[in-house]
């Protein structure tokens, strides 16, 4: 099993973590061996539709990217503006 720190960001906070952890605030999920980050998508119930960036240890990575105990991922919805 591997560990990693989460942090979900706007409209994603609401669907996935803890309750009452705050926007842009880290949880551990853990994770088999060999996860990529598809798997965690999947493990915590996100549509990945709904996840437009992902970044791993502060670096852009696609979903089939392989988890090494201890990233840290930050994972974005779409965001639109003016």
């Amino acid at each position: 099993m591997i560990t990693v720190q989460v942090k979900l960001f706007a409209t994603l906070r609401g669907l996935a973590g803890p309750p009452g952890l705050g926007i842009g605030q880290a949880f551990p999920v853990k994770l088999p061996e060999d996860a990529t980050a598809a798997d965690l998508i999947d493990h915590l119930g996100l549509p990945p539709e709904e996840v437009k960036l992902l970044f791993v240890n502060g670096l852009f990575r696609t979903p089939e990217h392989v988890l090494a105990d201890g990233d840290e991922l930050g994972i974005f919805p779409p965001v639109g503006g003016g």
